[in-house]
């Protein structure tokens, strides 16, 4: 599932290809921003910002969303892509000598609009600190988090308080700090959660797979997510499985363990 390590990671391969050369080919295959066209013009960088993926070309922004389903890919020119054409919602194809260049392809992209490079705010404005960027804000966040009424499962996912954290690691660190999901976080120790979220997303950008258990094992990754009805890895007691979000059209899967997450 992307959350803001996967994005993360995108944005340094994206970068990695494209960065300094100048773009060749330029498809935006989704209405409204069709029409662009930044042939021509160099790519600054590629960055990340919680979820969020922004191409800098020349003055303008290519602003992608993975949501659930999304990825980037990268090719040499001529390559066979690995997903259907008409999966593909964005290509950004670049070169630049001595090397024959790249062609990078977005798939089932949620969300892709090109817009003025001035005008990002308007796109990323909102999201709350975000633990991989360099202007990480930890106090801000607790600060944003510690107020929200609500769940801290959901409180934590809220992109507008923290931004980068979803499903997975909402469930993985709540198991972590022993707190039960549907705790309001406003009675949660917030700043030592954020404050294991951040070293954990930080550890995980650099790993090829996610990892909250420290055995990186195909099946062992996880405490409790995507673990319901097995053996809490702890105390043996069955993983549980429920439902909670902002409300009933924007519910999640959450796990926990009800012994060592007491309510």
């Amino acid at each position: 599932m992307p959350e803001g390590d996967t994005v993360h990671r995108a944005a340094r391969r994206l970068h990695a290809a494209l960065a300094g050369r100048e773009v060749t080919r330029f498809e935006i295959r989704v209405p409204g921003s069709a029409t662009a066209d930044v042939r021509g013009e160099l790519v600054h960088e590629v960055a990340a910002y919680g979820k969020h993926l922004l191409h800098r070309i020349g003055d303008s922004t290519l602003h992608s969303h993975l949501r659930m389903d999304g990825e980037w890919h990268t090719y040499r020119p001529g390559q066979r892509w690995r997903k259907p054409a008409f999966k593909a919602r964005a290509i950004v194809g670049a070169t630049g000598a001595p090397e024959p260049g790249w062609e990078t392809v977005g798939f089932d992209l949620a969300m892709v609009e090109v817009l003025p490079t001035r005008d990002e705010d308007r796109v990323v404005g909102h999201l709350g600190p975000d633990p991989l960027s360099d202007g990480w804000d930890p106090v801000e966040a607790a600060r944003r988090v510690s107020a929200d009424t609500r769940a801290i499962h959901v409180a934590l996912q809220d992109q507008r308080s923290v931004a980068g954290f979803g499903n997975e690691y909402a469930s993985e660190l709540l198991f972590l700090r022993g707190v039960h999901p549907e705790r309001p976080a406003t009675e949660v120790d917030v700043p030592a959660l954020l404050d294991l979220g951040a070293r954990t997303i930080r550890r995980n950008v650099d790993l090829p797979v996610r990892v909250f258990t420290g055995d990186s094992r195909r099946g062992f990754e996880r405490w409790v997510y995507g673990r319901e009805h097995r053996q809490c890895r702890r105390c043996g007691t069955p993983v549980r499985r429920g439902a909670l979000g902002a409300d009933p059209t924007r519910e999640r899967v959450v796990y926990w363990c009800p012994r060592c997450q007491p309510a």
